[in-house]
């Protein structure tokens, strides 16, 4: 039985005297809850102010309508994001605030700032028209994608150990522009059931089908696209180290330049002719999504790879099991971890293993950082805490992922002997292999044992 290790003697970073002080006597306008309450006044007058210009547009009814079918993307789209961001899944405080900046800040910076430029050039060249179309194909790609992009940089800025990957910035410039789809959709399915309401189209013909067929059925991942490039630009950025610093500062602006590039063109598409939409949407919205899936999907295995790779280094000393670093790094082999402790003991002992998976992985992607040279000045600091968060939970989640481990352990071939096989008679005798070779059917696979097992909490 492997003996545990002693907590850690060392406790987290303690506060000096003269550091506490400073933090008593802060200036007001620096303490958290002030920056939080501001940042959520922020976010509650947007969306009233949003919430009454796209009512003023559409109508009540429009506007419930709207509401209606433009809810019927989010959740699966919200669902793929958190399906990528799996292996270390960010705060959810994180993602509320992106899809809320996305749904109510920069649908309200869009909305006005679109609607003020496209007014002011119609007034200076006297064409409505161009004005319209310049608007579409310039001054919206330019100002929305800002808007969105503005969601990624406070989040990279203030919640820089959240934002450590490509996958966080994919995973927050998603779920911004999520909420920002959700916005768009309801003012354009609104107004275009206002429009059906004053002709008197309905059915599969009316302006309502049309919308959405082309902005829920057929594009629902168009806004996602367009600002997950700028999430690629900070995530590479955040994955860079403290050096490189020109690579920091070049690559966010970078990926806002290509989202707006393709935003403008996708906007642009129907001055290519009735099909300049579908040829658009083939030739580069398809393959542009295809791609970007794969990018991300190969990054999430290459995490997975990074735990399997790093977290050894903790079993030597104690704080990990042999058999933890692989189970941490499948994600069938959680699965099984949090069921199994969820079947044995619970919802919250489920809970627990999550939370120990999730830090587990912190870990991991802090010591390849720290190898590399990309960690921070506080690695140790943050190694200590996440470790001691590992040891709080350990009793729980240790049975759990040996028990997944040797559920998902690549099976071991037993070769069969290459004699023939004899008979009762002889054996013993010096006539044939000792007792127990031989046997008419041998088992093909045998799954061996997790090293140095643990006491199992959930038997009795």
């Amino acid at each position: 039985m492997a003996i545990s290790p002693p907590f850690p003697p060392y406790p987290p970073r303690p506060v000096g005297p003269a550091e506490g002080a400073a933090l008593r006597h802060a200036h007001w306008w620096r303490r958290a809850w002030v920056r939080y309450g501001a940042l959520i006044t922020l976010l509650a007058l947007s969306g009233l102010v949003i919430l009454a210009l796209v009512r003023e547009q559409t109508g009540t009814q429009g506007f419930l309508v709207g509401l209606g079918l433009a809810v019927l993307p989010v959740p699966l789209l919200v669902a793929a994001f958190r399906w990528l961001d799996r292996v270390e899944p960010g705060p959810w405080p994180n993602l509320v605030f992106a899809f809320a900046w996305g749904a109510c800040a920069a649908a309200l910076i869009a909305i006005v700032a679109n609607s003020f430029a496209t007014r002011w050039i119609a007034t200076a060249t006297a064409d409505p028209s161009s004005a319209d179309t310049l608007g579409a194909t310039v001054i919206a790609p330019v100002v929305e994608e800002s808007a969105k992009a503005a969601a990624v940089l406070l989040v990279f800025l203030f919640r820089r150990r959240d934002f450590t990957g490509i996958v966080d910035g994919v995973v927050i410039a998603g779920i911004t522009a999520t909420g920002f789809a959700f916005t768009e959709n309801i003012l354009y399915l609104g107004t275009a059931f206002g429009t059906d309401q004053m002709t008197g189209d309905s059915g599969i013909a009316s302006v309502t089908a049309a919308t959405f067929f082309v902005r829920i059925v057929m594009s629902p991942f168009a806004h996602p696209l367009f600002t997950v490039l700028t999430g690629l630009g900070f995530g590479f950025a955040a994955f860079a180290g403290d050096r490189q610093r020109v690579r920091r500062v070049l690559l966010p602006p970078a990926g806002l330049l290509l989202a707006m590039g393709m935003h403008a063109l996708w906007n642009g598409s129907a001055a290519f002719g009735e099909l300049g939409f579908f040829a658009v949407y083939a030739s580069f919205m398809v393959p542009a999504f295809g791609l970007l899936t794969w990018l991300v999907v190969s990054t999430r295995q290459r995490e997975l790879r990074t735990v399997r790779e790093e977290l050894p280094a903790y079993t030597a000393t104690g704080w990990l099991s042999p058999a933890e670093p692989f189970a941490l790094g499948s994600m069938r082999a959680r699965r099984l971890a949090r069921e199994y402790a969820g079947r044995h003991l619970g919802r919250q002992a489920a809970r627990a293993v999550a939370e120990y998976e999730a830090y587990a992985t912190s870990l991991a992607f802090l010591r390849h950082r720290g190898r590399r040279g990309r960690a921070g000045a506080d690695f140790v600091v943050r190694e200590r805490e996440l470790l001691n968060e590992l040891w709080r939970r350990k009793d729980v989640a240790r049975p759990a992922l040996d028990h997944a481990a040797r559920m998902t352990a690549p099976p071991v071939r037993i070769p069969v002997a290459p004699w023939p096989v004899y008979g009762v008679y002889g054996q013993g005798q010096g006539y044939g292999p000792p007792a127990g070779y031989g046997h008419a059917h041998p088992p093909a696979y045998a799954y061996p044992t997790a090293p140095h097992p643990l006491p199992n909490p959930y038997q009795s």
